[in-house]
């Protein structure tokens, strides 16, 4: 398994390339801006591109979907239903902009070669927001940040969901890294000890 990311648009989110290097087959998760980067990015790698998966639909973590999805027809795009049609002005109405569009929920399970990408419904920033499992590694969207958590206070936006998904994802067992849509990379051991508002949702 490798991860890459990049950084786009003008809320610097991060566009993370998933990769199973035993069939060379990606997903693109969160591409929130600059469409024409990520496909040089993605092409530089040589990997087939199977998916492009959303942690939710917030217009800077999916602003490059359609026009990926126009110059990689045969990509599956994911995303909850429950983001699909959009919750007030910050959330894109995707299923408009993709007539293909699919949808997850809690416990779904995607193969990506070798890999299977579990998914976590973790609602809260927004009613659609998921966490991505696999492997180790969690790609939390704006649910879980290094030392915060997203807001809550968007349209469709719930403070008590929240805090129940850092709940679910804090009572995983083991440790994972946590790749989060901004910011920097963490642990979710870190995070269990020292991110007062995880240390709430515990209580």
């Amino acid at each position: 398994m490798k991860i890459k990311s990049m950084q786009v648009g003008e809320l610097a989110t991060n566009c993370y390339f998933l990769i199973d290097e035993t069939t060379n087959t990606a997903a693109i998760i969160d591409p929130g801006d600059q469409a024409q980067d990520i496909l040089e990015a993605i092409q530089a790698e040589g990997a087939r591109v199977e998916y492009i998966l959303l942690t939710h639909g917030h217009y800077d973590h999916i602003g490059g979907v359609a026009r990926l999805h126009q110059t990689l027809p045969e990509s599956k795009v994911y995303l909850h239903k429950a983001d699909s049609r959009g919750t007030g002005f910050h959330v894109v109405p995707l299923a408009d902009q993709v007539a293909d569009l699919n949808y997850y929920n809690d416990g779904d399970q995607l193969a990506l070669g070798g890999l299977t990408i579990h998914v976590i419904h973790t609602p809260g920033h927004t009613p659609g927001g998921v966490t991505l499992k696999v492997e180790d590694v969690l790609f939390t969207g704006d649910t879980l940040f290094a030392g915060s958590m997203g807001r809550s206070d968007f349209p469709g936006g719930n403070t008590q969901q929240l805090f129940d998904s850092l709940k679910k994802l804090a009572l995983l067992e083991g440790d994972y890294q946590v790749l989060p849509g901004h910011d920097r990379t963490t642990t979710l051991g870190r995070e269990r000890v020292s991110n007062v508002f995880v240390l709430e949702a515990l209580k």
